[in-house]
């Protein structure tokens, strides 16, 4: 009797089970023959197997209705000894089957007791090519599964493996064994087993198969590294349609897995250098470029970037410390951070200088001249790269554990370093990072130079066009000036724009604006010499036409350039003001108790052209007038009508008043945008009374 759970099924209740396939498959066949040989039993599957209906078997002489005649002795004989001595046989012979035909069966022939003493035989038969076959379907079936390089396993309908070959254990680093009567939970429990079991139960349920399921994660086998792996499952069915359960199949897929993230790293990369190339350099401001390298880097290759400049570079100072264990002085230009974190308040600030001693990471890197990699930075690491040990504090609560520093070099000379840190990104920095910092700093680099030394020449050549332009204005009879100067933003060389305010004999004063077309130190030094020769040719009390006359003379001796002008003389005892314009902006006259407009004056040819006559206009410039003379960087933008910007002027001196010495910056605010590429030189005269 059953103890209440059938053998070799543990947890499985007792009771009936479905039948095997395999029966079926082979079309087994009983007969029982009495002793003197005749059929008295014929089981349905011996039709099959002989041909002969139940009707045609029963009652007829076994030997007789299925053996040839050359075989009934050896028949007779083997059926003689069975019955005999009860010992059984087996053994394969052609039979006669109804059609005529001599079928190779195979038997196993024994003897049988009743409860009456009565002995039979019976016969099992099987159709041997059938057996065969099914053996051959079984053995290659074996190999196959035992030989197979990807692992291969069998799970019943309680989702328990049955069946394990070796490839598989070599995946999961257990035996076959171990793996018998247990869930995948138990054998992979790193791996997400809630979701491998849902799609085997999909797949019991359905039918439907699953291929080709990514599963990424660590097993026995490997415990300290990912592999990646692609299973299929799908469902066996017996020939009869009752379900035996879901088979698996796993292929190690580790390399091309590998080869995959490496593809797409390259890929992120390739995308990363080529956004930072559109980024980066986009002006010709220090500062700027050095914080587009420190944006370009976060969040995709860094959590935290800052850039560091040597002093000595900023200062065109080409010598470096003769004490090489001494300290080096950096100014912090840039920083950004991928997310709101206390590690950004422990980089240097931005602007200030910061001095760093021989054994900070920083320091060896300019040094050398090569990247610094700390893949795993600890506390000691850490002091080594904070300013000083709270900085140290701090980045380590951040979560800082890794570190990278590049130098910033362009035509061999090293001018800083760009530094990384990385804290919520949990994977270090390797040597891929290594070659992705260093071609972001090559191309970052070579802007920053080119800003440092077009900062240089455009900070001498503003230094030499202002050292060139007027001081504050002097005291005037009858007039008050005020005068605004503002070169062009960093990303362009200053101009040659000046104005000047000359007091005249007789309580008169000479105004000029003027413009020379260019820009950079020749443009300033041409600018000068005008300048000085307007002051010449205003002492001699000529009208405006005639110094005008003179300049152009003098500025057609120059190479290359041009200049537009205007001047004009004051006279407070008239109230009169005399102008000649040489190719300029008419200027703007904002008379005290009528709205603005631009004076009408002949336009006139640009200095230096020659051969054309200037003119002189006269007009009135009552007490409370002002008249204002302006450059084209005040106006003139690169979309806009120059008509549209001239009455946008006029609409600005139209507005309520302000005091003459604010009416220059307000107007220029007004004005001029952000990227305006234009220097502007701008000279408000208010007429008062003598």
């Amino acid at each position: 009797m059953s103890s209440g759970r059938s053998q070799g099924a543990p947890g499985r209740a007792a009771g009936p089970v479905p039948p095997g396939a395999l029966l079926d498959l082979l079309h087994v066949a009983a007969v029982v023959l009495d002793t003197s040989g005749r059929i008295i039993f014929w089981s349905p599957q011996a039709e099959e197997v002989f041909g002969y209906t139940t009707d045609e078997a029963l009652g007829r002489y076994a030997g007789r209705l299925l053996v040839h005649e050359e075989h009934r002795g050896l028949v007779a004989d083997l059926f003689a000894e069975v019955m005999a001595t009860g010992s059984s046989w087996a053994g394969a012979f052609p039979v006669r089957h109804k059609d005529g035909s001599a079928p190779l069966v195979e038997f196993r022939n024994m003897r049988l007791t009743n409860e009456r003493g009565e002995v039979f035989a019976l016969g099992i038969a099987v159709d041997h090519d059938t057996l065969r076959r099914v053996e051959t379907d079984l053995a290659l079936s074996q190999r196959l599964v035992s030989q197979a390089p990807i692992g291969l396993a069998l799970m019943n309908t309680d989702l328990r493996y049955v069946m394990v070959n070796p490839a598989l254990e070599r995946i999961n680093g257990l035996p076959a064994a171990e793996h018998i009567g247990r869930r995948t939970q138990d054998i992979v429990p790193h791996l997400d087993t809630t979701t491998i079991e849902s799609g085997l139960r999909h797949v019991l349920l359905t039918g439907t198969p699953l291929l080709d399921q990514y599963i990424v994660g660590r097993t026995p086998a490997d415990p300290d590294h990912d592999h990646a792996w692609s299973v299929s499952t799908y469902r066996l069915d017996d020939p009869g349609g009752r379900v035996i359960g879901v088979a698996i199949s796993v292929i190690d897929v580790s390399e091309r897995h590998r080869a995959g993230i490496e593809a797409d790293r390259a890929r992120r990369r390739l995308d990363l250098i080529a956004k930072a190339s559109a980024r980066v350099g986009t002006t010709l401001e220090v500062a700027q470029t050095a914080q587009e390298l420190a944006d370009a880097a976060v969040p995709d290759l860094a959590d935290l970037a800052a850039v560091d400049i040597l002093d000595a570079v900023l200062e065109y100072r080409t010598s470096r410390p003769a004490d090489e264990n001494g300290p080096e002085l950096f100014r912090a230009l840039a920083l950004a951070s991928a997310y709101p974190t206390d590690a950004a308040t422990a980089a240097d600030t931005v602007g200030e200088p910061a001095a760093y001693s021989a054994d900070r990471l920083i320091t060896r890197c300019v040094r050398a001249g090569r990247p610094i990699l700390v893949s795993h930075a600890g506390p000691e690491d850490l002091l080594r790269i904070a300013r000083d040990s709270e900085a140290a504090a701090q980045l380590q609560a951040a979560g800082a554990h890794s570190y990278l520093a590049v130098p910033l070099i362009a035509r061999n000379e090293v001018l800083g370093a760009f530094d990384m840190l990385r804290a919520r990104n949990p994977l270090p920095f390797d040597a891929d990072d290594v070659l992705l910092a260093g071609e972001l700093a090559a191309r970052a680099a070579v802007a920053i130079d080119n800003a440092r030394w077009h900062q240089s020449v455009r900070n001498v050549a503003e230094t030499l066009q202002r050292s060139l332009l007027p001081e504050a204005p002097p005291d005037l009879a009858g007039l008050e000036v005020a005068a605004h100067y503002q070169p062009a933003q960093a990303a362009h060389q200053v101009g040659g724009d000046w104005y000047d305010i000359i007091p005249l004999p007789g309580d008169r004063t000479a105004l000029v604006v003027g413009d020379v077309m260019g820009n950079g130190i020749d443009a300033a030094a041409t600018m000068g010499r005008l300048r000085t020769a307007t002051c010449a040719f205003a002492d001699l009390d000529l009208e405006p036409d005639e110094v005008l006359t003179h300049l152009d003379k003098i500025t057609g001796g120059l190479e290359r350039y041009i200049a537009t002008c205007l001047y004009a003389v004051y006279n407070p005892h008239h109230h009169r003001c005399r102008i000649a314009n040489a190719g300029h902006l008419p200027p703007a006259l904002a008379p005290a108790d009528r709205p603005p407009e631009l004076v009408d004056l002949p336009t006139g040819v640009p200095l230096g052209v020659g051969g054309v006559p200037f003119r002189t206009i006269a007009f009135d410039l009552h007490p409370g007038d002002r008249l204002v003379m302006f450059t084209d960087g005040l106006v003139e933008t690169r979309h806009d009508p120059i008509d549209a910007r001239l009455a946008a002027l006029l609409r600005a001196l139209d507005m309520p008043r302000v005091p003459l010495a604010e009416a220059c910056p307000r107007l220029v605010s007004a004005l001029r945008q952000p990227d305006d590429h234009d220097d502007v030189a701008l000279l408000i005269a208010q007429a008062g009374r003598t």
